[in-house]
């Protein structure tokens, strides 16, 4: 397994006919085989999906802040394949733990804490075609920086260059836009929560850097 091999790990890539370079941080959370049965289950309960792998075709990126205010507490909050004790309200929908492909600090550092085409808990009705970008902090506190920005473009240019089958970035808080459209799987009309992350001045900053991708438009 890749996690037994890496501990952290530095990777640059260098993306094709860019001028800027990006550092990935290899941090890997647990992905043992509990974590991969709870996620199998997940296709199933949640998108009715019998699934033998666990791996997605990448359609959406969607963008979020943690409010935990470190990378390390962060970090040790996905790191478990089971949810924690402190989230009650998702444990009767699946216990397996809310994670993410990839994490930003606030000084800009990428780390990915899981291989990009496994399936993450990070967002309703559509992990199952999404990868996540998580940004340390969030709040009035600790809001997102600067730094986050540009890291943040920087990696939805290295994933839209890696999978050209991405069609969509969103910010967390516009994922109920999918409901009734064909990536929209969740099987429980009731199952929702109201997201206000990362902030649409956040999304705008992004979204502007990176229109010459030409992401599709998001379903009304």
């Amino acid at each position: 397994m890749w996690f037994r091999k890496f501990l952290t790990s530095i990777f640059f890539l260098i993306l094709n006919g860019c001028d800027n370079q990006i550092q990935i941080i290899d941090k890997p959370i647990i992905f043992n085989q509990e974590r991969i049965n709870l996620t199998k289950e997940y296709f199933k309960q949640r998108y009715d999906l019998n699934r033998d792998t666990i791996s997605i075709t990448p359609k959406i990126i969607v963008l979020h802040w943690t409010v935990i205010p470190t990378m390390e507490k962060t970090f040790e909050a996905f790191n478990s394949p089971y949810l924690p004790s402190w989230r009650p309200d998702l444990e009767n929908v699946s216990g397996l733990n809310v994670s993410s492909q990839f994490l930003v600090d606030q000084d800009g550092s990428i780390y990915r804490l899981m291989p990009e085409n496994y399936m993450a808990r990070h967002v309703i009705g559509l992990n199952h075609s999404s990868i996540g970008i998580e940004n340390v902090g969030g709040n009035d506190t600790l809001p997102l920086t600067d730094m986050q920005v540009e890291a943040n473009i920087k990696l939805v240019k290295y994933l839209k260059n890696k999978f050209p089958t991405i069609e969509y970035l969103i910010g967390h808080y516009e994922y109920t836009n999918f409901e009734g459209h064909e990536l929209w799987l969740e099987v429980d009309d009731n199952y929702r929560t109201e997201k206000v992350d990362p902030g649409e001045d956040f999304m705008n900053s992004v979204r502007k850097r990176v229109k010459y991708l030409n992401f599709r438009k998001l379903p009304n």
